[in-house]
């Protein structure tokens, strides 16, 4: 047997997959084996350092998914102090019922992130489910956090283990996602960071996230005229990463998601850009502005039809067995597994959103 990078960064020829779940600190809680399935259609960003921003997060409770307390990028330098205490009280004040708490963290470079890890554990932890990790570049960057995380959370007193999301933002990350995404039993998901990432593969756009009018193919000519009228369609730049991010995810056992959609004002190409990453296998996405949220809510769930769809391929299906004909379509066990897929997600989604529930209960299979 080959030597593989595990938890710890060197090889595991003579390591016992067993110690791959134990605390990497006396003290510290038990890391999870399997990720608990709570859904996270839009995490929504907020700056704790802005008042009228940290000013709406209660009432926000129980209309998202997960609010994340932003410490990275979109905040000064000058306020990363101010961030982080405005973090601390607002989860310390804040019941937040089904809501998800996470934060994004500064980068494992800056001069800000042991500050953020320490004060934010031990204050917090009992509150804080996720630590968003920006521009991760390997397993290494994954152990790091890991260990730490253990350390602070045996200090802090807290009784379970804060789960890890990793941002791809670099080409080397991308090149990393399986390993990142086996890195440890923490992970729970990752996130396309697309704007950092088209800058350091020197992608030609400037755009966060969403297609580009240049990246396009065109209809072939008519008759051989090629100046004549062609249709246009254009292309998705973040399809083979996003691809290879579910795939990567989906071996771990974890969550894939879309980044941020930059345009706030065009939601119609939000909720597209959404919807190509919810067909890929994404189960959320990023949401900059409260207009994206009803967007990334309304995308993220299986509507009415689909649901009914599945659930009468269930019913036909029986054992699991052979194949049925349903509607002139031919369904199988292939089939069946699709459609439990979309089943489950509809009943982990009506679990917290009433509104949900009150609809898929209407569904009646015929």
């Amino acid at each position: 047997m080959g030597a593989v990078t595990g938890r710890y960064g060197v090889a595991m020829s003579h390591k016992s997959p067993k110690d791959f779940f134990a605390p990497l600190a006396v003290g510290a809680p038990t890391p999870p084996r399997e990720i608990p399935a709570r859904p996270s259609r839009a995490i929504h960003f907020f700056d704790p350092s802005n008042p009228k921003m940290a000013a709406k997060v209660p009432a926000m409770v129980g209309t998202v998914d997960v609010l994340l307390g932003n410490l990275e990028d979109a905040v000064k330098a000058d306020n990363k102090v101010a961030a982080r205490e405005g973090l601390v009280e607002i989860a310390k004040a804040t019941d937040f019922g089904p809501t998800q708490l996470w934060t994004r963290i500064n980068s494992l470079d800056s001069p800000w992130v042991l500050d953020d890890l320490i004060t934010l554990v031990t204050e917090i932890g009992d509150k804080l489910d996720v630590v968003m990790v920006p521009k991760v570049q390997g397993p290494e960057d994954i152990h790091y956090v890991d260990r730490i995380l253990a350390q602070l959370e045996a200090k802090g007193g807290v009784e379970r283990p804060i789960l890890i999301h990793a941002i791809l933002e670099t080409a080397r990350g991308v090149a990393n996602v399986e390993d990142i995404a086996l890195a440890s039993p923490r992970m729970q998901g990752i996130s396309l960071g697309p704007a950092d990432l088209a800058a350091d593969r020197k992608m030609k756009t400037t755009r966060v996230g969403g297609g580009h009018p240049g990246y396009l193919v065109r209809q072939d000519p008519k008759d051989g005229d090629i100046q004549g009228e062609r249709t246009i369609f254009q292309q998705d730049l973040w399809h083979y990463t996003i691809a290879k991010m579910v795939d990567a995810c989906a071996e771990a056992g974890i969550y894939p998601y879309y980044g941020p959609f930059g345009d706030i004002t065009d939601v119609v190409a939000a909720e597209d850009q959404f919807r190509n990453a919810f067909l890929l296998g994404c189960v959320g996405t990023w949401s900059l502005h409260p207009k994206q949220i009803e967007i990334a809510n309304r995308v993220f769930s299986p509507s009415v039809e689909d649901i009914k769809h599945a659930r009468r391929v269930v019913a036909a299906m029986g054992d699991g067995t052979g194949a049925v004909m349903l509607d002139g379509k031919m369904e199988d066990d292939a089939s069946l597994k699709q459609c439990l897929v979309l089943v489950d997600l509809a009943e982990e989604l009506a679990a917290i959103d009433p509104k949900l529930k009150e609809l898929y209960d209407t569904i009646e299979v015929d």
